[in-house]
């Protein structure tokens, strides 16, 4: 498990209700996920139905390799080490 080097300032909320929160959030970033998958079909689609009318471009309609930086940052900070 990863720690961070710098700890956040204490707030006067109990230890129990503020791990409650930070497992909490999880459930927030799983529903963006869900909302995330839905704007990449549509953005795929709109994709090729750009470049079956436009069979010459070289437009890019989406930054797909942006994205899939930012997939790689968030697997790197999900990702479980092995074994520290």
């Amino acid at each position: 498990m990863t720690k961070y080097k710098y700890k956040l300032k204490e707030s006067n909320q109990s230890p129990e209700l503020f791990q409650q929160q930070r497992i909490d959030s999880f459930d927030g970033i799983l529903a963006k996920i869900d909302t995330l998958k839905k704007y990449v079909v549509k953005a795929k689609l709109a994709t090729d139905k750009f470049y079956r009318a436009n069979p010459d471009s070289y437009e890019i309609i989406y930054s797909t390799d942006l994205a899939n930086d930012y997939l790689k940052d968030l697997f790197t900070l999900f990702k479980q080490k092995e074994e520290e």
